[in-house]
C-alpha cells in the first residue's frame, strides 16, 4: 500500500441506462460516457449496480421463484453478463487508458469455464488495468434468485490518483462488521452503487462518510420502463419508471451532499473533492482510531459471542 495522497481531485457518479440485456451495446455507452467524463476532467467516474446489463428489480424478479417459465429470462441474462478479466473489460480499461480516467462500474459476473451462477460484482479499473474486484456478500430478498453470494475475500482498497478507493454494493453498506474491514484499510473514497432510489438511502451514505472520514459516490440506477426490449421476456410493472435514481456525492466531515441527489434522469452527477476533508474528519472521530476503544469493545465482543454458542449447544 502507497502512501495516502490529500490532493484535490474531480470524480463523478454516472447515472444512466443500460442497454438492457446487450452487453456489447452497454460497454460502448459507458465508453462514450468515459469519454464525457474525462471532458469534464474528472479523475474517477462511478457507474450503477449491475449495469452491465441489467439490475433483476423487485418488480419483475421475484417472478424468478417459479421453477418454471423462466429459462429464457435466466439465459439472456447469462448471456449478456461478463467475465472478469475478459474481452468486455479489456475494452474499458483500454478506454481508461486512452482517457486517462478511472472507473468503478457494477456488472453482473459470470465464469465462463462454470457456467451457472451469476454474481453482482463491482470492478475499477484503470490505464494499467482490473485494480480490484468485488463480489456483493448477501445479495437483497429477491437477488438472491439471480446472484450468488460473495465470499468476503475481497473487502479491500486500491490507490488511485483519485486517493484510495474501497466500498461496497447497495445494501451490503449496512453491514456494519464489512464497512469496518475497508474502514480498518484506510478509505478515503468510498464506492456505493446501487438500486436503491429510496429518502433511505440517502440517509444511508451519509451516515458512511461520517462514520468511514471518506467521501461517498453512490451512483444509482435509472431505468424507465420505456428501456425495456420489446422482447423482455418477463411481465413487467405497470409503471413508467422502474429506478428512479438519486446519484450524490456526499462529504466526509459532517456528512453534507455536496453534488447531487439526481432523481428521474440520466446525468452525471460531478464535484470536486478536497482528500484533505477525510484527515480532517477523523480528528474529531476515526471509527478504527482513537474512537475505535478496541479494549472495552472486544471484551463485549467475546461475552456477546459466548451468550450466542454455549457448551450445551
Amino acid at each position: 500500500m502507497s502512501t495516502p495522497i490529500f490532493d484535490s481531485v474531480r470524480v463523478a457518479a454516472i447515472q444512466a441506462t443500460p442497454v438492457i440485456l446487450d452487453a456489447d451495446a452497454t460497454i460502448e455507452k459507458t465508453v462514450a460516457l468515459l469519454s464525457e467524463a474525462a471532458a469534464d476532467h474528472v479523475q474517477l467516474a462511478v457507474f450503477p449496480e449491475t449495469f452491465v446489463s441489467l439490475y433483476p428489480t423487485g418488480g419483475w424478479g421475484h417472478q424468478a421463484a417459479r421453477f418454471d417459465g423462466f429459462d429464457e429470462m435466466w439465459e439472456r441474462l447469462w448471456h449478456s453478463s461478463v467475465e472478469v478479466p475478459g474481452p468486455a473489460i479489456d475494452r474499458l480499461v483500454a478506454a481508461c487508458a486512452e482517457l486517462d480516467i478511472h472507473c468503478a462500474i457494477g456488472i453482473n459476473e459470470r465464469e465462463l469455464e462454470r457456467p451457472g451462477s451469476l454474481y453482482n460484482t463491482i470492478v475499477l479499473l484503470g490505464p494499467s488495468g482490473v485494480l480490484w474486484k468485488h463480489r456483493k456478500l448477501m445479495p437483497t430478498m429477491h437477488e438472491r434468485l439471480f446472484h450468488g453470494i460473495g465470499a468476503g475475500d475481497d473487502l479491500d482498497v486500491a490507490d488511485t490518483p483519485a486517493g484510495r478507493v474501497g466500498g461496497l454494493i447497495c445494501w451490503e453498506n449496512r453491514m456494519p462488521l464489512a464497512r469496518h474491514e475497508i474502514y480498518r484499510k484506510g478509505v478515503q473514497v468510498w464506492i456505493a452503487p446501487t438500486a436503491d432510489d429510496s429518502d433511505g438511502w440517502v440517509a444511508t451514505i451519509r451516515h458512511i462518510a461520517i462514520e468511514s472520514g471518506a467521501f461517498v459516490i453512490s451512483a444509482a440506477q435509472y431505468i424507465p420502463r420505456s428501456a425495456f426490449p420489446d422482447d423482455f421476456p418477463i411481465a413487467l410493472p405497470d409503471e413508467d419508471v422502474l429506478g428512479r435514481g438519486g446519484s450524490a456525492i456526499v462529504d466526509p466531515r459532517n456528512g453534507a451532499i455536496i453534488a447531487g441527489p439526481l432523481y428521474d434522469a440520466e446525468g452525471m452527477v460531478a464535484a470536486d473533492i478536497d482528500l484533505k476533508h477525510g484527515l480532517h474528519a477523523k480528528r474529531w472521530f476515526d471509527s478504527v482510531g482513537h474512537y475505535s476503544a478496541p479494549a472495552a469493545l472486544s471484551g463485549a465482543v467475546s461475552s456477546s459471542r459466548s451468550h450466542e454458542v454455549g457448551p450445551e449447544d
